[in-house]
């Protein structure tokens, strides 16, 4: 039980750290590409001392790895090009639920390109996350045309993360997460100041309250990420991808309370789908997980 109290603490903390995310954007007037950028420089920034101490592990990284990591960071860059941009254009509420179909797009991710077995249940939750999409692509039709603009975008970010993730996850065991992080922040940073620089965005002229907001982006979800890594040292993952439902639910009552968006009953029903398509999905993860264990023993 006091394990139990130990994990559900910094479990709650990181949720709520993650759920701001989405506030900070909207709450800063910058470019979706000027803030996707200084968030990444400003946390390669803060990483930098952790990484000094653990400078030795650069030595296994062979070129193979670093062209793997470049196009980690070219996905994360999108990712956050894509769901910055989808916040400027639709609600939080609609943007983070669909959002939340991270953990089915990976799964169809792993069957198409790893051939990873899949079954009817999980294709079965996916429909269910899906139709719950398309509901509140529906609802997002009486807001404007750009909150549909909005949607695609958001959905179009959750296929980019899923690519950084799938490519990624055979170089992240061979470093610590602190490298890997560290590097993928650098090459994604690199990435989106070229294109800044190609689309003749400004990189300067930006208000404090701006900078501000740059600043809380590279701490506050950063925050949330290096809790999750020290979770994994006493749960599995998929209890921690658990915690992506919590996202789009803190989200969108800070956005309701800071922010004064309102829902309307289609997107309410259609989020509500999507978690739960999602939740059992992640349900059906945890019991495979179990089961594997217990037939290993």
């Amino acid at each position: 039980m006091n394990q139990e109290k130990s994990i559900a603490l910094p479990l709650a903390v990181s949720i709520i750290a993650i759920s701001f995310s989405a506030i900070f954007v909207k709450l800063s007037s910058a470019p979706s590409s000027i803030l996707s950028m200084y968030r990444l420089w400003l946390a390669s920034l803060l990483l930098v001392p952790i990484v000094w101490k653990k400078r030795e592990e650069f030595r296994h990284i062979t070129k193979k790895d670093w062209l793997f990591l470049a196009s980690s960071g070219f996905f994360l860059a999108l990712h956050f090009l894509l769901w910055f941009g989808s916040l400027k254009l639709t609600t939080v509420a609609s943007s983070t639920i669909i959002l939340a179909l991270q953990p089915l797009v990976a799964l169809a991710g792993g069957f198409l390109f790893f051939r990873d077995r899949t079954t009817l249940s999980a294709v079965a939750t996916m429909t269910i996350a899906i139709f719950g999409v398309a509901m509140i692509g529906w609802g997002d039709v009486g807001l404007s045309e750009n909150a549909i603009l909005g949607d695609v975008l958001s959905f179009l970010s959750v296929i980019a993360v899923v690519g950084y993730l799938l490519i990624g996850q055979s170089t992240v065991k061979k470093v610590s997460h602190w490298i890997y992080s560290f590097c993928v922040f650098l090459f994604a940073a690199s990435f989106l100041t070229v294109y800044n620089m190609v689309t003749a965005t400004s990189f300067l002229g930006y208000s404090a309250w701006d900078w501000g907001m740059f600043l809380l982006l590279a701490i506050v979800p950063t925050l949330a990420h290096i809790i999750h890594n020290w979770l994994l040292n006493y749960v599995n993952a998929t209890t921690i991808s658990m915690s992506i439902l919590g996202e789009p639910v803190g989200a969108t009552i800070l956005a309701v309370l800071l922010l004064g968006e309102q829902l309307t009953g289609v997107q309410i029903m259609g989020g509500v789908l999507v978690l739960a398509g999602v939740f059992f999905f992640l349900m059906q993860q945890q019991k495979a997980v179990y089961k594997e264990i217990s037939e290993s023993i």
